[in-house]
This record gives structure tokens, sequence and C-alpha cells, in this order.
């Protein structure tokens, strides 16, 4: 189900940055780690690279439920921004793969040099604090929502 459409000030603040904080846990154990990442709209997919063998991999393998974060470091409390989500992370493989590399690569053409293992995750709720629309203002959006 798509759901309603994300607020395209969301959007637009997912496509202006590039580095996320990605949240996994195991055994009742959080972990963060951060990932460059290209946001695929069409989709509504997070793509990020990362390596078997890390820690983040083996607990999303185990858990593929996550959250992340995104943030603009500012010390202006007017100016402050930042999205937290959540969702499901999958291994990409086939066409979804081959669509995924394509824009990673346009992002970032220098991780072309060396092969990529792309991870995705499907965002289900993403809430936005906008400070720029007065402050404290939270636009929120939820994948179950009509």
């Amino acid at each position: 189900m798509a759901g309603s459409p994300i607020d395209r000030r969301i959007i637009s603040f997912i496509n202006k940055h590039h580095i996320f904080t990605l949240a996994t846990s195991s055994a009742n154990s959080p972990y963060t780690c951060t990932c460059f990442y290209v946001y695929i709209e069409s989709l509504n997919l997070f793509v990020f690279t990362s390596d078997e063998g890390t820690r983040h991999v083996a607990e999303m393998a185990a858990q593929p439920r996550v959250a992340g974060a995104i943030a603009l470091e500012t010390k202006i409390i007017g100016k402050i921004q930042g999205i937290q989500f959540t969702g499901i992370s999958t291994l990409l493989e086939g066409e979804l793969y081959k669509k995924s590399l394509k824009a990673y690569l346009k992002k970032f053409p220098y991780a072309g040099f060396k092969e990529l293992t792309l991870w995705g995750i499907e965002p289900d709720f993403i809430k936005m604090t906008h400070n720029m629309l007065g402050f404290g203002t939270k636009l929120t959006w939820r994948k179950d929502e009509n």
C-alpha cells in the first residue's frame, strides 16, 4: 500500500543530504552507524552500500526492521531540521539492484571503483522536525495512512 504522498518538504530535505545514521539492534543491544545514501523517490527507497561482515549488516539480516535519522547541523534554533524514520531493510538484487546502482553511482561516482553490495530501506514512518515553519513543528508520514 502506497499510502498518502510524502510531504514535498520532507522529500526536499532528504534529497539535500547524503548521510544518514542507521540504527540496528540485536539481543537487546542497539547499534548505530553512518551511511552515504541516495533516495529514490519513485520507489520510496533509501539506498546505501555496506559490506558483508559489518555489525549492522549482520543485525539487519537477523532483524530487518531498522530506524534512521538525518539532521541538519546548526546551532540556530529557528533553522533546526531533521528527520527520523523507520522501515524494513533488504539486500537489493536483480532489476532493483540495477536501478539502485545507477542512482547511487550518479550521486557518488567514485563508488564505482569497487563492486558494491547495495541495501535498501523502504520507510514506513517519517517524522520531520522543521523549525523554519515554527518552533517545534513536526511533519509526519505513515505508509499505511490514506
